[in-house]
């Protein structure tokens, strides 16, 4: 009996393998079929106006306008000879709201060293001005919030996962893309030693 036992288990265990190798082998085919080319990416065609092959790190900044929850007219190439953490986020997103106070202090901190932090709200995916009023006034929030009202910009700055920030020297050259929320000192060692 025990022989019996022990010959359906290596059986059981040589299936089990066989479903497994092919399972794993299935699912290869699968993302290499899902697999994008970094190179398309700049030929996709859904996006109308927007050149995503553009966005990137050595690149100049795409300039936008934008207006912040005052009212008044953000323009990005008004902060060249500044270095900018450009920021895109929303209310109700838990690292977004992980990563403000972080911002806040840096901010502080920074603000008189020629360090901006442009704080897009993607307002088009929000909740609405009395949320994001609120949440600015809750977290103390003191530097610029710009609403991307449309989605466009935040579109064009793939900020399709969120927080996603870009470093921008005094230039407007992009050095560096950040998906996922930054801390104090991780915003201080991105920016130490830019121009």
């Amino acid at each position: 009996m025990n022989k019996n036992l022990l010959s359906i288990a290596i059986i059981i265990l040589a299936v089990a393998i066989v479903v497994v190798n092919f399972m794993n082998s299935s699912k290869s085919d699968v993302n290499k079929e899902a697999a994008v080319d970094e190179n398309e990416v700049s030929s996709f065609e859904d996006a109308p106006g927007i050149d995503l092959s553009s966005v990137k790190e050595g690149n100049p900044a795409p300039d936008f306008e934008l207006t912040t929850l005052e009212g008044e007219t953000v323009r990005l190439s008004d902060y060249q000879g500044k270095k900018v953490i450009l920021n895109f986020w929303a209310t109700w997103c838990p690292p977004c709201k992980a990563e403000m106070p972080h911002m806040q202090n840096f901010y502080e901190e920074n603000k008189d060293k020629g360090i901006e932090i442009l704080a897009v709200n993607l307002t088009n995916m929000d909740n609405g001005s009395e949320a994001i009023e609120s949440f600015v006034k809750d977290y103390g929030l003191t530097f610029p919030i710009p609403l991307d009202q449309d989605g466009e910009i935040g579109a064009a700055y793939q900020a399709f996962t969120i927080p996603t920030s870009y470093i921008l020297d005094t230039k407007g050259i992009i050095t560096k893309k950040i998906v996922g929320p930054m801390d104090e000192n991780m915003m201080e060692s991105l920016t130490k030693d830019i121009n």
